[in-house]
């Protein structure tokens, strides 16, 4: 089996490589087999509070961006004396495709995706994750790979599109992992 198969994968036999008949016992001085460190998988709680802490980052930056480039495109958000809180004039505002709705949509999920990206790629996790002692690995104990961390973000969305049933598969997975983390092949432990 190859050396960077998971360790879960592994049955006892693979492990010791075969020996040719010509080849000599090994010394008995030979030091041991390197035994896999224990990681412990964070559950969905903490992992809810980091996308709190998370959320409370992004939103502020993202806000102030969205106003910026609406001053600077000429797209007026709606004015102040609308109720924000009133669902029905969303629903409108989304209905009619209003511009300013859509352009602060796109802003607001750009940002966070890249937010996402750029803190999994050259952190390996984000700063919500990083307050509550936890890290991003693969299947085997490293950090994700660029690649990995951009079909996690992919994943993000699609536990999005699902109404958030993606993220609370966590609750409910043996193993602790959303459908990001399956899709990237990605688990979220303690560090």
């Amino acid at each position: 089996m190859s050396e960077r198969e998971p360790a879960v994968l592994r049955d006892g036999a693979a492990e010791q490589p075969a020996r040719a008949a010509s080849e000599s016992p090994a010394p008995a001085t030979r030091p041991a087999k390197r035994e896999a460190a224990s990681v412990f998988v964070v559950g969905f709680w903490k992992r809810l509070a980091a996308a709190v802490i998370d959320f409370f980052i992004v939103v502020p930056v993202a806000l102030v961006i969205t106003l910026i480039v609406s001053a600077i495109a000429g797209v007026h958000l709606p004015p102040s004396n609308l109720h924000l809180l009133d669902i029905d004039l969303w629903i409108d505002l989304v209905l009619a495709t209003d511009p300013a709705l859509v352009m602060g949509l796109v802003l607001f999920v750009g940002i966070g995706l890249t937010y996402l990206l750029v803190a999994h790629i050259v952190l390996g996790r984000t700063l919500g994750m990083r307050v509550l002692k936890m890290k991003i690995i693969d299947v085997y104990g490293d950090s994700p790979s660029p690649g990995r961390c951009v079909a996690r973000c992919a994943g993000y969305m699609m536990g999005v599109a699902t109404i958030f049933l993606g993220f609370l598969w966590m609750g409910f997975d043996s193993e602790k992992r959303g459908v990001h983390d399956w899709i990237a092949g990605t688990y979220v432990i303690r560090a």
